[in-house]
């Protein structure tokens, strides 16, 4: 038996239904579509439409209505990721002057990876993800690096929650994917987005699990600054030297003998 909600809240649930809708849409949706989608009639969702529009959740154009980037400014807030990007941020500036090339990184959101920070090329050409930008897990060089280094257990539930959002998975060979990459370390394939481009990209981990993923979509040719195998090596130094800076500081808890009345402090640790 399905127990029944403690409170109800029904202008706030049908403008959450909103913005989910919206969020899993690759194309603007008219109120039309909206109100097939949710099995709503127009006039339900028109007012929930306009306020979200007046706080900047959502946007109209001629095509229909779309998200904004304003719940993502507001996540990307939170002390979790804004410590991750400002830790990566000086890493990454380094990387891109180092390799010639841009770099991205990108973090869980659901049933997606989701890029939090990105760096462009110093040259005069190259390809740059923009922050913000979305792709399914399983369908991204990041995605499948998140999922890789993970617990079994988590790595199961996390592909769970790409089927239940529409994920078309052939689950052995995607398994024997990502168990390649887990083995390796590290995951190369051509970019899905446009030809000539290798997304390069490594975890940067805390306690053996991706907390993000560091990618180069890496540009060949005959301005190319550094080779490719070199790039990755150079990424996966970047992450590793991510990681370190985002380990936790340990409190020593047993005094020394030698100096039994040292105060009890913690170490610093290194700057980014």
């Amino acid at each position: 038996m399905t127990s029944k909600p403690r409170y109800q809240a029904p202008a706030l649930k049908k403008g959450l239904e909103i913005l989910e809708v919206l969020a899993s849409a690759s194309a603007p949706l008219t109120m039309s579509d909206i109100s097939t989608a949710l099995e709503r009639s127009v006039s339900e969702i028109f007012r929930m439409l306009q306020v979200l529009e007046e706080h900047r959740y959502i946007a109209r154009s001629e095509e229909g209505y779309r998200l904004t980037n304003r719940l993502f400014a507001l996540s990307m807030g939170q002390p979790p990721v804004r410590d991750l990007v400002s830790t990566a941020m000086p890493v990454m500036q380094s990387l891109a002057r180092q390799t010639g090339q841009s770099c991205h990184l990108a973090v869980v959101s659901g049933a997606e990876m989701v890029v939090i920070a990105g760096v462009d090329s110093p040259g005069l050409s190259g390809f740059a993800v923009r922050v913000g930008y979305r792709r399914p897990l399983h369908r991204s060089a990041s995605g499948r690096i998140l999922l890789a280094f993970q617990s079994a257990d988590t790595r199961a539930a996390m592909l769970e929650d790409v089927r239940a959002a529409g994920g078309d998975i052939d689950l052995p060979e995607l398994t024997a994917n990502l168990d390649s990459i887990l083995a390796d370390g590290s995951g190369a394939s051509p970019s899905p987005v446009l030809t000539g481009i290798t997304d390069l990209s490594v975890p940067v981990l805390s306690l053996n699990v991706a907390r993000a993923a560091l990618t180069i979509p890496f540009v060949d040719g005959p301005g190319t600054r550094v080779p490719l195998a070199d790039s990755r090596e150079m990424l996966r130094e970047a992450a590793a030297l991510i990681a370190d800076h985002l380990a936790p500081v340990v409190r020593e808890t047993t005094p020394r003998a030698e100096t039994p009345d040292a105060p009890d402090t913690l170490e610093k640790a290194p700057d980014a």
